[in-house]
């Protein structure tokens, strides 16, 4: 265990100087930027481990393998991020341990959220994934709502009981007018949270860049980068 705890500490660290070295050459400070550690097919000691050094962002997202994990690191101080394509019959085990669901990307899905939410007690922060390869009214082939679907999804999230409309969210697009120009991408989701800002101006979180990706995300503006592999290494294969 020490090995691995030697092993995150240094990637941590790797990344946290990455963040900072983004930060300062933005002209950012390094408080306006949130490291999310996506923790998806590792195990909960793992989850422990990063508490440990002071991680209290962690996301996960295939609810199978987040619940469990989720119930054993109860006792932690962490915030739990759902960041996948979330299927209505999953809905009322995310919403017993997310505290953010970054995936909302249609009304049905809000309808349900909310349901849960009230049922449980809870408000819940949700983020309308955004998909910049998808045309006006389509979506994405990762999920998300194409950029002329957000006005309304916000209106319904900001106005839906027991949630909490935080802001945006999206992935690097591999197709489409924005594949391999990630800088150009997340400009152009800050432009949209400008966009949103203006009806929902509580709604100022934009989560978006990766391991791959994280300069360029926080060169553009985001608020939060969601890191796995830079931190927990190359994921196992899924069987």
């Amino acid at each position: 265990m020490t090995d691995r705890k030697d092993e995150l500490a240094r990637n941590l660290a790797n990344v946290e100087e990455r963040i900072a070295a983004a930060c300062a050459a933005a002209g950012r400070r390094r408080e306006e930027v949130t490291l999310i550690v996506v923790t998806k097919t590792y195990p909960a000691a793992d989850v422990r481990i990063l508490s440990e050094l002071g991680v209290r962002h962690v996301a996960e997202n295939r609810d199978q393998d987040a619940a469990p994990k989720a119930a054993e690191c109860s006792d932690l101080p962490l915030t739990w991020h759902f960041v996948g394509q979330l299927q209505t019959n999953k809905v009322r085990s995310v919403v017993g341990y997310a505290d953010v669901v970054q995936s909302v990307d249609r009304s049905k899905l809000v309808t349900a959220l909310s349901k849960e939410a009230v049922r449980a007690g809870r408000e819940l922060g949700c983020l309308i994934q955004v998909a910049l390869d998808a045309g006006d009214s389509a979506r994405g082939e990762r999920g998300g709502v194409a950029p002329g679907g957000i006005g309304e999804l916000a209106d319904l999230v900001a106005g839906a009981p027991g949630l909490r409309l935080d802001g945006l969210m999206t992935v690097a697009p591999l197709t489409g007018q924005f594949a391999g120009r990630e800088l150009a991408a997340f400009e152009r989701m800050m432009d949209l949270s400008t966009d949103m800002r203006r009806t929902h101006p509580a709604a100022t979180m934009v989560s978006a860049g990766m391991s791959a990706d994280l300069e360029q995300a926080v060169a553009a503006g985001a608020t939060h980068v969601r890191v796995g592999t830079a931190v927990l290494g190359v994921r196992p294969r899924l069987g």
